[in-house]
């Protein structure tokens, strides 16, 4: 006869094996993390609140996607990484590490809310394994998306920001310059007596290049091409002009000032005149039903009790 296994036996070893995984995964898991390099962040600034809350995360997950050679490292990546102003704070490896962990945060956690909703409803079937997967896939496309939605909104918030303050910061430049600053130094004076924002940042930044080697033409090509805004790149094409024809800066700011704030205006109206337009829909789907309602209840009621 063959011995059988008791069922207390059956127990211990599933239990061992499910030791021996849990052990050995964590002990794989530790040997990464020892294993994987600090990053340099001397020369880098502090990345957003919501990525340095998970940034050990982040950064375990990106060092292994670039062991791996999977990186998002082409260049409409690092284009909307530069224009959202996050290019000394976030990488392109470390922005997708982030939208593989969001993606996964929100598959488990829809999975735990039909989980949850299961358990709350008292005599009735459970859901199956198709359901879960098809809240874990909604919770994936989800949690992918919400990180390039928040890189849209901030690239979005920064052009804003940057044609709002450009004709102020134009303005100081052309006194600066009519008053017997060259550039570079109308830049500082900008710079120093300016509001904050992302422009200014950006001036920062090109008087860092120059101060550092770069020739100031090639400073502010390399601003135009952060940025990619019509108005500064024709700021910067008629700066570089005017230097290369030896012509006199102050009119050519004066115009482009001038220019800039036109578009602002023009900016303006804009949206004053598409305002009627976007509060139709509001109109028509909340406020309408609700004056018909009010208006035609009591008709309504009198033609019951008439009725009657």
């Amino acid at each position: 006869m063959t011995p059988t296994l008791s069922h207390s036996t059956v127990i211990i070893l599933l239990a061992l094996a499910v030791g021996s995984a849990v052990a050995l995964v964590g002990w794989l898991v530790g040997r990464s993390v020892v294993r994987m390099p600090a990053e340099n962040r001397s020369y880098k600034d502090a990345p957003p609140l919501g990525f340095r809350l998970v940034w050990w995360p982040i950064q375990w997950i990106s060092h292994y996607l670039a062991i791996l050679g999977v990186t998002s490292t082409d260049d409409k990546s690092w284009l909307r990484i530069r224009r959202a102003g996050l290019d000394y704070m976030l990488t392109p490896s470390q922005f997708l590490a982030a939208c593989l962990l969001s993606m996964s945060t929100a598959a488990a956690l829809c999975c735990w809310l039909l989980f949850t909703l299961a358990r709350s409803r008292v005599g009735v079937q459970p859901f199956g394994m198709a359901a879960y997967g098809e809240a874990a896939l909604c919770g994936m496309v989800l949690g992918w998306a919400m990180p390039r939605f928040w890189l849209h909104d901030r690239i979005a918030l920064r052009q804003r920001e940057i044609l709002k303050s450009l004709p102020f910061f134009l303005d100081i430049v052309t006194l600066c310059v009519e008053a017997g600053l060259n550039l570079q130094g109308a830049l500082n004076q900008a710079v120093d007596k300016g509001p904050p924002g992302a422009f200014r940042d950006e001036c920062q930044r090109v008087l860092r290049d120059v101060r550092a080697g770069k020739a100031r033409a090639e400073a502010l090509r390399a601003m135009a091409e952060r940025l990619r805004e019509p108005g500064i790149t024709s700021f910067v094409t008629s700066v570089i002009q005017a230097e290369s024809m030896g012509m006199n800066l102050g009119p050519v700011l004066r115009a482009q000032a001038d220019q800039r704030r036109t578009e602002r205006f023009q900016r303006a109206e804009k949206k004053a005149l598409e305002a009627p337009v976007k509060l139709l829909l509001p109109l028509i789907a909340f406020i309408f039903p609700c004056t018909f309602v009010v208006l035609f209840f009591p008709i309504a009621m009198q033609f019951l009790h008439a009725g009657s």
